[in-house]
C-alpha cells in the first residue's frame, strides 16, 4: 500500500456529508449563541445543533465499530473533526468530548458494561452527553504524584457491592449537562486506594447520572469556545455499583493514558481547521483589499509569504495528526509519541498563525466584526487543555527519551509496518 493519505469512498463521503453539515446546521450555532450573557445560556443553546447532529447519525460516527458505532478509526474521526471545527467550535467539542468521556469505557470496558452505557449514545436521538472527570481545582498534571504531593484527590470507597465517591472536578466539558444535574455518564479518575502508590491506587468508574450528591459549582466564562461549557462540580458521596469500575481497580493511570492518546492526535486536527479557518479568511481579503492602495494587498511580497507559510504549516500539522492517528489505529510503533507531537506542534501553530494572518489584515483583525480574533481566543485553548504541553505533554515526550529502550526511528519504521497491516 502506498504512504499517500488517499481516503477511501467512505472516507470521502464522510467529508462530504461533515462539510455539507457544517455548512448548513453548525453555521447557525455563533448567531444563536453570540448575544447571550452567560456560559450555560450560551451552552443550552447550543441544544438543538447538538440534537441534529445526533439525529444524522454524526456522534455514531465517532464510536468505533468495535462497541457497535460507525467509527472505522482515528483517521474517520480526523477527517470529521476537521470539517466541523472549521466552522464550529463549540458543538464539535461537546461531541468529541462526549467521545472523550466514552473512551475510558471503550478501552477498557466490558462487554457488559459496553451494553449497560453505551445505547443511549449509539441511538441517533436525543443530546446524550458523556465527560471524562479527570481535572481537579489545583490542577491535576501531577495526578500520578507521589506523598508529599497530593495528586488525584477524589476518593471512591468500597462499601459492599458498591462505591461511594466523594471530590471536586472543574474544567470538565459538558459534565454537568444540559441542566446542572450531571451528563448521562461520568467516567471518574479517583484514588481507590490511598496505601499503595499511585500507579496503584487510582482507578476510573463509570458513573451515570445519579440522583442526588453531583453539585454544581461554577460555570467557566472562558475567553474562546465561548458556548461550550467547562464547569466546576462536586461529588458528594455518589455510589454506584461495585460493577462501574473500569478496567483493573488501581490501573486508572494506564487507562486514563490509553484514552487520552488518541485526543492528542485530535487537538492537532483542531488546529488544522483553525488555522484553515483563518487562511481562508485571509486570503480572501488580501485578493479583495487595496487598503488604500493601487492593487490587491497579495501582490505585496510580504503578504504572499504570510499566507504561503500558513499554508505549508496546515498541511503539515494535517500530515502530522493522519499520521498519528493511523499509527494509532495500528498500535505502530511510536504511535504515542507521534500522538503527542501532534497535539504540540498543531496546538502551538494555531496560535502562531492565527496572529500572523491577523498582521496580513491589519488592525481591523482586532475586532470581532471580523472572524480572526475569534478564531485566535479558541487557539489559545488548544495548547492547554486534553493535557497542556508544558504540564504534561512535553513531560511524556522527555520520559519516553529517558527511557533507556527510547528507539528514536521507532517514529519512522512503524511507518513501514503499519502499511503492511491488511
Amino acid at each position: 500500500m502506498p504512504i499517500d493519505f488517499t481516503l477511501n469512498d467512505n472516507q470521502q463521503r464522510l467529508r462530504r456529508e461533515a462539510r455539507q453539515f457544517a455548512k448548513d446546521v453548525l453555521s447557525g450555532v455563533p448567531v444563536a449563541t453570540r448575544d447571550l450573557p452567560s456560559p450555560i445560556e450560551r451552552f443550552v443553546a447550543t441544544r438543538p445543533f447538538y440534537e441534529r447532529l445526533v439525529a444524522e447519525g454524526f456522534l455514531r460516527k465517532c464510536i468505533p465499530v468495535s462497541v457497535g458505532g460507525d467509527c472505522a478509526g482515528l483517521v474517520d474521526l480526523a477527517i470529521l473533526a476537521e470539517e466541523f471545527y472549521t466552522v464550529d467550535v463549540n458543538v464539535s467539542l461537546t461531541m468529541l468530548s462526549t467521545v472523550l468521556g466514552l473512551a475510558p469505557l471503550v478501552v477498557g470496558g466490558k462487554p457488559e458494561q459496553h451494553q449497560r452505557f453505551l445505547p443511549p449514545f449509539l441511538a441517533a436521538k436525543g443530546a446524550p452527553l458523556a465527560a471524562f472527570a479527570s481535572t481537579e481545582p489545583g490542577g491535576s498534571a501531577n495526578a500520578g504524584s507521589l506523598p508529599p504531593g497530593e495528586g488525584v484527590r477524589t476518593t471512591a470507597r468500597r462499601f459492599g457491592d458498591s462505591w461511594v465517591i466523594s471530590g471536586r472536578k472543574q474544567w470538565i466539558s459538558a459534565a454537568t449537562g444540559w441542566n446542572g444535574q450531571g451528563a448521562d455518564l461520568l467516567t471518574v479518575v479517583c484514588r481507590t486506594d490511598a496505601n499503595v502508590e499511585p500507579s496503584r491506587g487510582i482507578s476510573i468508574i463509570a458513573v451515570p447520572r445519579p440522583d442526588s450528591g453531583l453539585i454544581f459549582e461554577h460555570a467557566f466564562d472562558m475567553l474562546g469556545h465561548r458556548a461550550h461549557l467547562t464547569p466546576r462540580f462536586r461529588l458528594d458521596a455518589v455510589q454506584v455499583p461495585a460493577g462501574n469500575l473500569l478496567g483493573q481497580e488501581g490501573g486508572g493511570l494506564q487507562l486514563a493514558a490509553e484514552s487520552f492518546a488518541g485526543s492528542g492526535a485530535l487537538v492537532g486536527i483542531f488546529g488544522v481547521a483553525l488555522m484553515r479557518a483563518a487562511f481562508q479568511f485571509a486570503l480572501s481579503f488580501a485578493k479583495s483589499e487595496k487598503r488604500g492602495g493601487i492593487q490587491q494587498i497579495i501582490q505585496h511580497q510580504a503578504v504572499g509569504y504570510a499566507l504561503a507559510d500558513a499554508k505549508t504549516t496546515i498541511e503539515a500539522a494535517r500530515v502530522l495528526s493522519w499520521h498519528a492517528c493511523r499509527a494509532l489505529d495500528t498500535a505502530a510503533p511510536g504511535a504515542l509519541e507521534l500522538a503527542i507531537h501532534s497535539k504540540v506542534f498543531g496546538s502551538e501553530a494555531a496560535v502562531r498563525v492565527i496572529t500572523n494572518l491577523m498582521q496580513v489584515v491589519g488592525v481591523d483583525s482586532y475586532g470581532h466584526e471580523l472572524p480572526l480574533a475569534g478564531l485566535l481566543q479558541d487557539a489559545m485553548l488548544l495548547p492547554l487543555f486534553a493535557g497542556g504541553n508544558i504540564g504534561v505533554r512535553r513531560r511524556q515526550l522527555h520520559a519516553l527519551m529517558l527511557d533507556p529502550a527510547y528507539d528514536d526511528l521507532a517514529t519512522l519504521d512503524g511507518i513501514c509496518l503499519a502499511e503492511t497491516v491488511p
